[in-house]
């Protein structure tokens, strides 16, 4: 006769017992990720980029990966689980030689942005000149000393986000071009004005050398 003891209240039960119990258990496990834990529609659930150390969306089902949320997310639900299982160390130093700078950002994208939808919405909707509006407002707080790190936080549109907008370390050619120039001319500690790219607007700030 098979036994299962229960360690921690020193209990035994027959194995067939705890059966229905176990699948409950596997169920539940399979479950993690779901819509009701994420907010993602069925079939997509959240994975970490090693190489970027940023989480992205992947649908195994399907073979596809996102950097931003699918079409039908639950966009607040999906905030509530990135700020519980999805809070960062510190970004992992690179190599700041050769050639190679450290940047943080701040995103605000339009519905004419390469990929119109973030961790915060799942579709975006703000015309062009909204958006201006939007990153115009946040730069005037920063020059009024509010840290870029912590709007980028709260409202980059970028999975940054959850870095306080930090992109690492780069070298010429890592990004797009309107962004790399403007990245690269800035001294450390110092924050670009309004920059565009295909990716929406930006708000640049280069690090300093660690």
């Amino acid at each position: 006769k098979w036994y299962v003891q229960l360690l921690f209240h020193n209990y035994q039960f027959p194995l067939f017992t705890l059966r229905p119990c176990f699948k409950t258990y596997c169920k539940s496990l399979a479950n993690v990720g779901s819509k009701a834990d994420t907010g993602l529609p069925p079939g997509w659930e959240v994975r970490h980029s090693q190489s970027k150390n940023l989480p992205y969306y992947f649908n195994e089902s399907q073979k596809l990966s996102r950097w931003e949320p699918p079409q039908g997310t639950a966009t607040e639900t999906l905030k509530r689980f990135m700020a519980e299982n999805h809070s960062f160390p510190e970004a992992q130093p690179g190599m700041n030689g050769s050639g190679k700078i450290r940047a943080s950002h701040l995103l605000v994208k339009h519905r004419d942005s390469r990929r119109p939808s973030s961790w915060r919405e799942a579709e975006i909707t703000r015309t062009k000149e909204e958006a201006i509006r939007i990153i115009q407002d946040y730069e005037s707080r920063i020059k009024n000393g509010e840290k870029l790190k912590d709007l980028a936080k709260s409202e980059s549109d970028c999975s940054s986000a959850r870095k306080e907008g930090d992109l690492g370390y780069f070298g010429r050619g890592d990004m797009q071009k309107e962004f790399e120039d403007a990245a690269f001319r800035l001294k450390p500690g110092e924050v670009s004005g309004v920059v565009e790219t295909a990716s929406g607007l930006h708000l640049i700030q280069r690090q300093e050398v660690e």
